[in-house]
């Protein structure tokens, strides 16, 4: 055991500058390590609330997923997204017409709210920061029918729209969720 332990000793007397190197290398690739992250954080950590409010023309939208406002308002909590994440609801929509119907989705009125809770005026730099998709197969939907869908909300990853959510402090977004009954085919 004595033995070991001096010629450890010996070892590190020998080694001394290789050992020193060793442990500057190792320190400055911890430390440029560390201020790379924090940089990169800036951009995977962003995150921010979204609500999607609902909008109906001929239909009727109940159920799953929809929440109600104190004033009545139908909307959809996406809850806190990040940047190149998918977030997902469902509820029922059911038609309100009298003849065959199929139905539209689009989205209309995106809102960016800064760190004040302002509106942010500037323009998203590119033209989907946010994406909304359904799994509805635009099948016929008959008087009083109903169908259970579920909307996808996909949040941007490009760097330019990460840069502009950081550049102009937007910490929540909502937009209008319109969906519309159209005559069938």
């Amino acid at each position: 055991m004595f033995l070991a332990a001096k010629s450890l000793i010996e070892f590190i007397r020998r080694s001394k500058k290789t050992i020193l190197l060793i442990v500057i290398v190792s320190s400055l690739t911890l430390i440029i390590s560390m201020f790379v992250s924090m940089w990169l954080s800036s951009y995977h950590n962003t995150s921010f609330p979204s609500f999607g409010i609902i909008r109906v023309i001929g239909v009727e939208a109940y159920g799953g997923d929809i929440r109600a406002s104190p004033d009545g308002q139908q909307y959809l909590d996406w809850g806190t997204l990040y940047p190149g994440t998918v977030a997902n609801n469902s509820f029922y929509i059911k038609s309100q017409s009298n003849l065959p119907v199929k139905l539209n989705l689009s989205v209309s009125n995106f809102i960016f709210k800064n760190s004040l809770g302002e509106n942010v005026t500037v323009a998203p730099p590119i033209s989907e920061p946010l994406k909304i998709t359904w799994n509805y197969n635009n099948m016929r939907l008959n008087p009083s029918e109903s169908v259970y869908v579920t909307l996808s909300l996909t949040v941007s990853s490009d760097v330019a729209f990460l840069t502009y959510v950081i550049d102009n402090k937007v910490k929540e977004f909502a937009f209008d969720i319109n969906i519309k009954a159209l005559p069938a085919d």
